[in-house]
């Protein structure tokens, strides 16, 4: 049994989506806010809080960790050790997930000034300082070819693996071998990265972190280096945005500037400026992904940002202090595409999509497998954060919303058509709107059965509930347009691991898997490999989504066989580690099967020459139906005469399927 499959059981939708669609479910408490959360196995859900006065307890201390179960819909608290506030986090090439950074220790009310307390440990909530801190969330999974054990182990100790630097709201991004790059961040925090006026970029008097580092360290960078980038952008760069591109170097995004970055040889292009000087990274917190990379795109990189907010420099103050009232800025509803390394050799350039229907700040894009991408979360005015007084509120009674600098909560979701034409790509038809308002540290992320958990929303320096946006801790489920369906695909076949490049593989489609016509169904049927990435601050760091080319062969009986192409072979489009399988007919999914993409090490990765696929057919009809996008020949042998396959415009191939039909019948 696949763990998917034993997912499926749980679920109790084998083969049906049994909730309706376009609607959200409010399923449970998840004990710490949800700050942060990734999918670390088929069945749990891993999240990780602030340190704060959260009321369950475990050993002494509030719990800032827990892992969710799917299925059931619970949380089980777990015994974190380090502060994981506004921590970074990354998939690792063999299925292991690691969490860099956070804040110094910390006490109520979000100081360190309790009786004995110190930076690097508080006794009141017991934590231990998380800046140089990497936790480990290992051999969840079990092996591939076994139902999961569930014997995850959490690793965060004091004794455990470090950082070389101190790194809090860092980003992270890995290369094709699987190291991860983790960049910039504040030492001790504040609401931007710079003291104003800024008279020290590169440093800030010793709060910016303007170095990168790799995992596992590299001798060439150590110490540290300087990436200049974050020196041009100072201030607004924390949690920089970063999409590793097909020549190996990686798109960053920061203020309103972008850059295309070598990181092994520490050398930077500049890329045009985001239009209208609209900030996306944090605070302002626009969404942003990078688009299903598909067959139709010779799986060009293309990213997309929309929403955030445009605020004059003066008005964002500095690390202690908020110049304006942020509230009353509307956010932006613009959006931008850009593709960093054009295939036709073309400069890069920003280009218009289609605007939002409300601005959005806080919004976060979660890939779907049905091509399509969903929108959710954050408010129409103000940015992320939280404070007691602005320069131009001074007292915190006269502060409208408590401690939450954003306001207004855009409860409608959307789905974005990456594919439809300009003017109809955002569409909020059949889509109820949520009723739990989602600002500052929620976050989201796809499930294996194609619904979207969301949770979170905590705008506040610690635990509050009696205010307008209180702490929350509850749990939606999603589900998308698709769970109006009644039947879903149920696939065999699906391998434990895949290659970048070499033989393709066979995945089987029972006839139950489908409605209407066979035909219909094969030519409607794709294979998305999707990453679903770390979430935090309105992001998936590492999300991606990737279609797999194939054709197919229909048997006698109704069976589809999708004979689907490996990844290309550059682990630089999609790298290496953990990930998800869906197979969808008519635009319905799979249950998500995990796979490790990749050789599961850190290194080179094994590439090689794709396979051409065979053309698609019709044992019934015997005729030939391949698509323009797909190869026409095979230079892989079948075993069975229902798999035959016939080479596009082969008149021997053609009498040899008539016989065998005619012999079948």
């Amino acid at each position: 049994m696949r763990l998917s499959s034993a997912l499926a059981v749980a679920l109790g939708v084998p083969s049906a989506l049994a909730q309706t669609a376009g609607t959200f479910d409010i399923v449970g408490n998840t004990l710490a806010s949800a700050m942060m959360m990734f999918v670390g196995s088929p069945d749990k859900v891993y999240i990780l809080d602030k340190v704060e006065g959260n009321p369950t307890q475990i050993n002494g201390h509030p719990v800032w960790a827990s892992i969710w179960d799917i299925g059931a819909k619970t949380a089980t608290a777990v015994d974190a050790i380090t502060n994981p506030f506004c921590a970074a986090g990354m998939h690792l090439p063999n299925g292991t997930f690691a969490v860099f950074g956070g804040n110094s220790a910390i006490g109520p009310n979000g100081q360190n000034n309790d009786p004995g307390s110190t930076p690097n440990f508080d006794p009141v909530y017991g934590d231990h300082n998380g800046g140089r801190s990497i936790r480990l969330i290992t051999g969840c999974q079990g092996p591939l070819d076994q139902p999961t054990s569930g014997n995850c182990v959490w690793f965060d100790a004091l004794n455990g693996p470090q950082m070389q630097r101190q790194r809090w709201y860092a980003g992270a991004e890995p290369l094709g071998d699987g190291t991860v790059v983790i960049v910039g961040g504040l030492v001790y925090g504040g609401f931007i990265n710079r003291e104003y006026p800024n008279v020290d970029p590169t440093y800030e008097g010793g709060n910016a972190e303007p170095t990168y580092e790799f995992w596992p360290p590299t001798a060439a960078n150590n110490p540290p280096a300087i990436f200049q980038f974050l020196v041009e952008t100072s201030g607004l760069n924390a949690y920089p945005l970063m999409y590793l591109q097909p020549s190996g170097k990686i798109f960053v995004q920061a203020n309103y500037s972008t850059t295309l970055w070598d990181a092994n040889a520490n050398t930077q292009t500049a890329l045009p400026d985001m239009p209208g000087q609209i900030t996306r990274v944090y605070p302002a917190s626009g969404a942003n992904t990078m688009l299903p990379l598909t067959p139709a795109n010779n799986y060009e990189p293309t990213v997309i940002f929309c929403g955030g907010t445009y605020i004059p420099d003066a008005g964002w103050g500095n690390y202690a202090n908020i110049a304006i009232n942020v509230w009353e800025v509307e956010a932006s509803q613009d959006c931008h595409r850009i593709t960093p390394e054009p295939q036709d050799g073309s400069a890069p350039v920003y280009v218009q999509d289609d605007n939002l229907p409300v601005g959005r700040t806080m919004g976060q894009f979660i890939h779907l497998p049905d091509g399509t991408i969903l929108l959710v979360n954050g408010g129409q005015w103000g940015v992320a954060g939280y404070a007691q007084m602005t320069g131009q509120t001074p007292t915190f009674a006269q502060m409208p919303y408590g401690e939450s600098i954003a306001a207004g909560p855009v409860l409608q979701p959307l789905i974005y058509n990456p594919n439809a034409p300009a003017g109809s790509r955002f569409s909020a038809a059949g889509l109820s709107p949520s009723t739990v308002p989602r600002l500052y540290h929620s976050s989201a992320v796809l499930l294996p059965d194609g619904s979207v958990m969301i949770a979170g929303s905590n705008p506040h320096a610690d635990v509050t509930t009696n205010t307008e946006f209180p702490t929350t801790w509850t749990a939606e489920y999603f589900y998308p347009p698709y769970f109006n369906a009644t039947t879903r695909p149920a696939p065999q076949g699906i391998p434990n691991y895949l290659s970048y490049g070499g033989s393709y593989f066979d995945i089987t489609l029972p006839a139950s898997s489908y409605t209407g016509s066979v035909d219909t169904a094969a030519a409607n049927t794709v294979v998305y490999l999707i990453r679903q990435g770390f979430t935090t601050h309105a992001m998936n760091m590492g999300q991606r989504s990737m279609q797999l080319n194939n054709t197919y062969t229909i048997q006698l009986n109704g069976t589809i066989i999708l004979h689907t192409s490996q990844l290309p072979p550059n682990p630089n489009l999609f790298q290496p580690g953990p990930a998800f399988v869906y197979v969808t007919v008519n635009g319905i999914p799979s249950i998500g099967e995990w796979v490790i993409v990749g050789n599961g090490q850190f290194g080179t990765q094994p590439t090689q020459q794709a396979v051409v696929l065979p053309a698609s057919g019709n044992l019934a009809t015997a005729t030939n139906t391949s698509s323009p996008s797909t190869s026409s020949s095979s230079s892989k042998k079948k075993n069975s005469a229902m798999s035959f396959h016939m080479t596009a415009g082969s008149t021997l191939g053609l009498l040899l399927t008539v016989a065998m039909t005619l012999m079948l019948s």
